[in-house]
């Protein structure tokens, strides 16, 4: 017995599949802690890179706070190795660049 049509016709069914395809992308980012990808492929050039270097400077501003937590829960002898001084010039690296990503714009 043939089973009852959930949509009206393939091109429904398609938009269905797009729409939770996309759920599924948004919430694999919201489990990781991901701002959502911006949806700004037609907007006009100077608010599409505005809006691009903006999600930039948050992703990259999460890194800084993750690599901060990393480097405090470390032990003191840890953070005054050479390990512990080449990963805070790293985090201080990262930190340069968020200034500079928000400074474009400003």
């Amino acid at each position: 017995m043939p089973q009852p049509r959930l949509h009206a016709s393939h091109a429904a069914r398609q938009a269905a599949y797009r729409k939770r395809q996309e759920g599924t992308r948004r919430s694999e980012l919201q489990a990781k802690g991901l701002p959502p990808l911006p949806a700004m492929a037609a907007l006009p050039g100077t608010i599409r890179w505005r809006q691009a270097t903006s999600q930039a400077a948050g992703l990259l501003a999460a890194v800084v706070d993750e690599m901060e937590a990393y480097f405090d829960d470390r032990s003191e002898t840890w953070q005054e190795s050479e390990r512990g001084e080449a990963h805070q010039e790293r985090v201080d690296a990262v930190r340069e660049i968020v200034e500079a990503l928000e400074d474009i714009w400003s």
